[in-house]
C-alpha cells in the first residue's frame, strides 16, 4: 500500500483529494492536513510515502512546507493547487524549487466533464511519486571528474550549436530550471523546451524559468523569429517546430504519442532545419517521446544528451534514447549546462537579469 497525506487548506478539496485517492485499492490515505505546520507535524508522526500539498495555505504555506520537509524528512511530494492560483505569480514552482516532484491541477468535482481526467492524473502521479526513492535536489555545484561519457568538447564556428532542444517530462521542472539558470549572460544559442506539465501550468512555468534564468524565457506565438539569449516554452495543446526561416511554428495537429505537445515533433523539425547545429537533451519523464525524436538529431549530426537514470526522476524517456541509440552522451542532471556551455560558441549578446 502507498501511504499518502493530503494537505489542503480547503475541506472541500481535501475530502475530494481523499476520496479520490482512497477510492484506489493501492492507496492508504494516513491522514489530513489544512496547512503546512499541521503537515510537519503529521509528516513526522505518520511517515507517509507521499504527501499532496496545497500552495496557498494559513499559517505556513506550501512552500515552506515543502522547504522545511526536504530538510526534515526527505518525502516524494506533489503540489495539487489551481491553476488560477499559480498564474502571474509560479508560486506552486517555488515548491518544486524547494524540492517537491511534480504540479498537478486540483480534480475536479464529480460531476464536471474533467473529473475522470483530472482525478487519473492525481493517482497515476501519486503511484509513480511512491516510487521514487531519491527526492532531494541533487547539488548544482557537483563535482566534474565524473562524467559517465566524454566531456563535450567546445565547437568552433561555423559548427557552433545555435539552437538548443530540450524535452522533459515527470521531474523535469527542477532539472529544467537548474539548467537555463547556469547558462550565462550572453548565451549565444536559442532553447526550444517541450515540457510535459497539467494544463493551465505552462504560462506559470515559463514565468517561474524567466525569474531564475538569464535567458529570456517565454511562451511564443506562431511566427516568431528565433532569437539567441532567448528560450521558448511550447505552448499549451500545440506542437511546437522551427521553420526554414528561423521562426517558431505552432500548430494543432493530431498529438503524437497521445501528446500535444511532443517532444519528438520538436526533435525531428530541429533534426531537419539546424542538422549538427543544434544540440539535443531528453531529460527525466514517463514514456517514450522524444527517444526517436533525438534519434533523428543524433543521425542528422546535431550533439544529442540523455539525463542519467541515477538523477532522473523516471527514466523511461531518456533511458528509451538511450536504449535506441539516440543519446550521444549520458550526463546527470548537475552536468547538462557546463555540457551545453562547452557547445556553444562564446559570442556575446544582450543579456537578460533573472529577478
Amino acid at each position: 500500500m502507498i501511504r499518502v497525506l493530503v494537505v489542503e487548506d480547503s475541506a472541500a478539496a481535501r475530502e475530494l483529494i481523499a476520496h479520490i485517492l482512497g477510492s484506489d485499492a493501492e492507496i492508504d490515505v494516513l491522514g489530513t492536513a489544512s496547512d503546512g505546520e499541521q503537515a510537519l507535524a503529521a509528516v513526522r508522526q505518520l511517515k507517509p510515502d507521499v504527501i499532496t500539498m496545497d500552495v496557498h495555505m494559513p499559517k505556513m504555506n506550501g512552500f515552506e512546507a515543502t522547504r522545511r520537509i526536504m530538510e526534515d524528512r526527505p518525502t516524494p511530494i506533489v503540489i495539487v493547487s489551481g491553476a488560477a492560483d499559480v498564474g502571474g505569480t509560479a508560486t506552486a514552482f517555488r515548491a518544486v524549487e524547494a524540492g517537491a516532484l511534480a504540479v498537478l491541477e486540483k480534480p475536479a468535482g464529480a460531476g464536471h466533464p474533467d473529473h475522470r481526467r483530472t482525478a487519473e492524473a492525481l493517482v497515476q502521479t501519486v503511484r509513480l511519486m511512491s516510487e521514487v526513492k531519491v527526492v532531494r535536489r541533487w547539488p548544482r555545484s557537483a563535482p566534474q571528474d565524473d562524467l559517465i561519457s566524454p566531456e563535450p568538447q567546445p565547437v568552433s564556428p561555423p559548427g557552433a550549436a545555435v539552437l538548443i532542444a530540450v524535452g522533459a517530462s515527470t521531474g523535469g521542472p527542477p532539472v529544467v530550471q537548474t539548467v537555463l539558470s547556469e547558462l550565462p549572460c550572453g548565451f549565444p544559442a536559442a532553447v526550444l523546451l517541450v515540457q510535459h506539465i497539467a494544463a493551465g501550468f505552462t504560462a506559470g512555468f515559463a514565468e517561474w524559468l524567466d525569474r531564475s534564468s538569464s535567458l529570456s524565457v517565454r511562451l511564443p506565438v506562431d511566427g516568431e523569429r528565433i532569437l539567441p539569449g532567448h528560450a521558448y516554452v511550447a505552448p499549451e495543446g500545440f506542437h511546437m517546430k522551427v521553420g526554414g526561416s528561423g521562426t517558431i511554428c505552432l500548430s494543432n495537429e493530431e498529438p503524437e504519442n497521445g501528446l500535444r505537445p511532443s517532444i519528438s515533433v520538436l526533435f525531428r523539425s530541429v533534426a531537419q532545419t539546424y542538422g549538427h547545429k543544434a544540440v539535443g537533451v531528453l531529460l527525466t519523464g514517463m514514456g517514450k517521446d522524444g527517444a526517436l525524436g533525438l534519434k533523428s538529431m543524433k543521425e542528422r549530426g546535431a550533439v544529442t544528451i540523455a539525463q542519467d537514470k541515477e538523477t532522473s526522476v523516471i527514466h523511461g524517456m531518456p533511458g528509451e534514447a538511450i536504449r535506441v541509440g539516440a543519446a550521444r552522451y549520458i550526463l546527470p542532471a548537475g552536468k547538462i549546462a557546463a555540457a551545453l556551455r562547452g557547445l556553444v560558441s562564446d559570442t556575446a549578446q544582450h543579456c537578460h537579469e533573472p529577478t
